[in-house]
């Protein structure tokens, strides 16, 4: 069994053995790419830019070695890491984004077979070559060290990119940008800016437990809302903006027509809306693609300004069950939602739908007394208001939609009001 070598060990090496080394890294460095292309043959498909980037790693590597093994025993230790870093810095800044980490493992042990194969030869005798030996298996597990913190690094660099982009394109829709700039920063995150998606905002989540740990709690929720999002097939950008969480859902092409759609809590995306903080959580329109997604984004803040009006809200709300308390919160898109929804069709559709649905509604929801009051049959009323069902998709017999109705029939009047008001 060879015995660990210490650091009074790389005194032994003479001079005579460093220059062969030295002669020899060449060839070595050239031994090394040619193992690489027999033993991966995806190596010898990487483009010349590539492959000459792995040649001067490789190079740069063995010349750090003949120069570590030369340092004098004080100095080893912590020249070896820095002549390994070193080895690593001088590559092309891209290499580290084309290789994957795997890769890089599996090249640098090819490299390291190498090394243990010739270099070792090239003692001057037995007590040199093992600890030739033992250099080369100790070097080699720095410059895999090496390499591990290089891609650490790169993927710590570009988290904190790729959060700054995400952010970016979460409040560009927020404010309603609908540049190429948008579309671009959202294609680097790999995001389908022809996607139809919804924008949900809410509360963000709440740290919980010891305050030194005050982001981290948060932090891994947000992530958890990102899995969630991926199992069900969703893409998802995701915004803190102070007091409010923004959320980005890509929807299903073909998506279901909300009256079609399941109950929130069946739905897929139930497991994402758990994640939100306490509070409503509001979830804007289909946009049809990112560009069109500060419609979305409007809408759903606004229902979530006017969300305490409706205490037994679901969770989630669409932003469009929130039109009555956004119209009286000042919401001009609100009003036009109800002017277009429920006032259009049923003027389009002849005066008495919205004289009855009046009548109706301000009687107290009789339909004998709207009868009597309209000089009609009771079923006249009740034909008029099935018709009122079908055009506006809201029942006046339901609490929550009469309650839409007649906001609606108020900002039809504030709209047109009648002759000589």
């Amino acid at each position: 069994m060879l015995r660990r070598m210490t650091l009074s060990d790389v005194q032994a090496v003479s001079a005579a053995t460093l220059r062969r080394l030295e002669r020899a890294t060449g060839d070595l460095a050239a031994a090394c790419l040619s193992a690489m292309e027999d033993g991966q043959p995806w190596f010898a498909r990487l483009p010349a830019d590539q492959r000459a980037g792995v040649l001067l790693v490789t190079q740069t590597g063995v010349a750090n070695f003949v120069a570590w093994l030369g340092e004098p025993a004080e100095t080893s230790g912590s020249e070896t890491m820095r002549l390994t870093a070193e080895a690593f810095r001088i590559a092309p800044r891209d290499l580290a984004r084309r290789l994957s980490l795997r890769q890089t493992v599996d090249l640098v042990r090819i490299a390291t077979e190498v090394f243990e194969e010739r270099l070792p030869p090239l003692a001057a005798d037995d007590a040199e070559y093992r600890i030739l030996v033992e250099a080369v298996l100790r070097f080699g597990r720095e410059i895999a060290f090496a390499a591990a913190t290089v891609y650490a690094n790169a993927a710590e660099t570009r988290g904190a990119w790729d959060a700054r982009q995400e952010a970016l394109v979460v409040d560009g829709v927020v404010r309603g940008d609908t540049d190429d700039a948008l579309v671009s920063r959202a294609a680097t995150l790999g995001w389908d800016a022809a996607a139809p998606l919804r924008v949900m905002v809410g509360s963000p989540p709440e740290d919980r437990g010891d305050p030194q740990k005050a982001g981290v709690e948060a932090a891994e929720v947000l992530s958890g809302m990102r899995r969630h999002a991926t199992r069900v097939g969703r893409s998802v950008l995701v915004g803190v903006q102070g007091s409010r969480l923004v959320l980005l859902l890509t929807e299903p092409r073909g998506h279901p027509a909300p009256d079609e759609r399941p109950p929130a809590g069946e739905r897929p995306i139930a497991p994402i809306v758990a994640d939100f903080g306490p509070g409503p959580v509001v979830v804007g329109p289909v946009a049809a693609n990112l560009a069109a997604a500060h419609v979305s984004a409007r809408a759903a803040l606004a229902g979530l300004r006017a969300a305490p009006a409706w205490p037994a809200a679901p969770r989630p709300v669409e932003a469009d069950e929130l039109l009555p308390e956004r119209a009286v919160s000042g919401d001009p898109t609100a009003l036009g939602v109800l002017l277009e929804t429920v006032i259009a069709p049923l003027d389009a559709a002849g005066g008495e739908l919205l004289r009855t649905l009046a009548t109706y509604l301000e009687g107290g929801g009789s339909l004998e007394a709207c009868a009597r009051a309209l000089f009609v049959h009771p079923n006249t009323v009740r034909y008029r208001l099935r018709r009122v069902s079908e055009l506006t998709g809201r029942s006046a017999t339901d609490p929550r939609d009469a309650h839409v109705l007649r906001t609606a029939l108020l900002a039809g009047r504030l709209a047109d009001p009648p002759t000589g008001s």
